[in-house]
């Protein structure tokens, strides 16, 4: 079983692995409604949100496992006296939660599951510690071992969810993670050791899209609404406005990123037209477009080349950005012509989700460790 909180998604598996996963619960809590008047996650509002969500997203993913079964009535004995102390222990940071967790714990059996899985790092701290101390309660009442788990690494490992690729013809493999947070490209040897060959010095490719949309006025996330505009938008809408951002850094002999230019083009090109064309469907959808395809345009060159120079035999992406339906075309198109295979997980599981941190807890099952022994850490590197 996996939980993952690590930003503004309450989110409980369980699966099954043998050789390949079996998913039999992925449920997922979002709180984007929540944090839209805010253009962005509210870290306080979003444990909250956590504290009260975890609880039902357990029960639900537990029944739809099929593994939520009552159990009957039993005495009160020092041992469950003991536990009570040391739920209530873990618990004292987290008083939402610790107010229904004991009367859930001695409402339901044990459910079958080896071990608990759990998002340390990185993400919010707030949000990371929520689900650790959610995880260090459940591992302590239930006797069960907790496997720690970097939520980019997950990302990369959401590529197994679907498929079981064959390792012979995978590794080395040249990793994109593009998220709201992070944009880092990793030579991948095999499944733990990894290089971070290039990342972003900046804004990320996830953030940048927030912050444009922001200048534009496009709701929260920024990502989603800039590519259904993008999808709108018709060819060649931006030269009639004489768009023309920059590629930051696409040309450069490195593999790093930089996105907070790109943000600042946007901003000029908006400040300077009328209030009319502000309000135009048609300018809004052409620089969207624009901005989709300067950030992907960037993505793919600077993940080709890594690919190429480090004679890389696969590329894998993974992160939330990789939903976009435009980068997923077009990373297909031109690996296709680079005669390149590409692994994209499908946009359900690109996006954060606990059945991809049950897979990296799977391939990371060495890291099994007691309760005491967790910690969150907002800054965690792969």
């Amino acid at each position: 079983m996996a939980i993952e909180t690590s930003c503004d998604e309450t989110a409980i598996a369980v699966l099954e692995i043998n050789s390949k996963p079996k998913i039999l619960s992925n449920i997922i809590a979002s709180q984007v409604k929540i944090h839209q008047k805010y253009g962005g996650v509210f870290p306080a509002l979003a444990k909250r949100e956590h504290q009260k969500n975890l609880l039902p997203v357990l029960t639900k993913s537990l029944k739809t496992a099929k593994m939520l079964k009552a159990q009957s009535v039993k005495r009160e004995t020092k041992n469950n006296n003991l536990k009570r102390k040391t739920l209530q222990k873990i618990l004292e940071r987290e008083p939402n939660l610790s107010k229904n967790i004991e009367k859930f714990l001695n409402q339901y059996e044990k459910p079958k599951i080896d071990a608990i899985a759990i998002t340390v790092g990185p993400g919010l701290e707030p949000c990371l510690w929520t689900g650790v101390n959610f995880a260090k309660a459940l591992s302590s009442w239930w006797n069960l071992s907790l496997i720690p788990v970097n939520h980019l690494e997950a990302h990369i490992a959401a590529n197994w969810l679907e498929k079981n690729p064959d390792t012979k013809n995978l590794f080395p493999t040249i990793c994109l993670v593009v998220s709201g947070g992070h944009t880092q490209l990793i030579l991948m040897k095999d499944f733990g050791h990894y290089k971070i060959i290039g990342e972003t010095r900046d804004d990320a490719a996830g953030e940048c899209f927030d912050k444009t949309a922001r200048v534009l006025g496009l709701p929260y996330p920024g990502g989603p609404a800039i590519s259904k505009l993008a999808e709108q938008a018709q060819s060649p809408s931006q030269k009639d406005f004489k768009i023309n951002l920059s590629r930051p850094m696409i040309n450069e002999k490195n593999y790093d990123f930089s996105f907070s230019g790109l943000k600042t083009a946007v901003l000029y090109d908006y400040q300077k037209r009328s209030a009319k064309t502000k309000k135009s469907a048609f300018y809004l959808k052409a620089i969207s477009k624009e901005i989709q395809e300067a950030i992907i345009d960037v993505l793919i060159k600077k993940t080709i080349r890594a690919a190429k120079d480090y004679r890389a035999k696969t590329i894998m992406l993974g992160g939330g950005v990789t939903a976009n339906n435009r980068l997923r075309q077009k990373f297909l198109e031109e690996t296709e012509k680079k005669k390149i295979e590409i692994f994209i997980p499908q946009p359900e599981f690109s996006t954060d989700n606990a059945a991809m941190i049950a897979v990296a807890a799977y391939f990371g099952i060495k890291k099994k460790k007691g309760w005491q022994d967790i910690k969150a850490d907002a800054n965690l590197r792969i």
